[in-house]
């Protein structure tokens, strides 16, 4: 297994179908051809993990010069507990730190217990906010 920084030609439909397999996509704010655009746009910190140049594993991490976050991990059911999510994490926790990255946030859904335990065990502890978020309708596709 290798990680790379993302490449549309190369990675672009291995990354579509793993996004569609593992967050499935109720509405078009997480439409993943909208998503990759808006996130080439700003940056390139848009990681893929490759099995014989398939994409088996993706992270999304971002900066804004204060805090670092993690927007998604995902890795495709077949290759995990395979160590694929930790060496994600860990490549995206350096290239944060390179930037001078001081605390590493991100979000999980309360119910989501596996996942939970995965960021716990590799150094993150929950954290007593709130999670708020406001949509900007003119921005959102029909």
């Amino acid at each position: 297994m290798t990680i790379a920084a993302y490449n549309n030609t190369a990675h672009y439909n291995g990354v579509v179908t793993l996004w569609q397999n593992a967050f499935g996509y109720p509405d078009m704010r997480n439409n993943p051809d909208l998503v990759i655009q808006k996130k080439l746009s700003v940056d390139d910190m848009l990681y893929v993990a490759l099995e014989d140049d398939t994409v088996i594993g993706t992270v999304m991490v971002g900066y804004d010069g204060h805090r670092g976050w993690i927007y998604s991990l995902a890795v495709a059911p077949a290759f995990r507990k395979r160590g694929v999510a930790t060496e994600l994490l860990r490549h995206a926790e350096q290239a944060l730190a390179t930037k001078g990255c001081m605390k590493i946030n991100l979000q999980i859904l309360e119910s989501n217990e596996q996942v939970k335990e995965f960021y716990l065990k590799n150094g993150y502890s929950v954290e007593a906010r709130i999670s708020m978020g406001k949509q900007i309708p003119e921005n959102i596709p029909e």
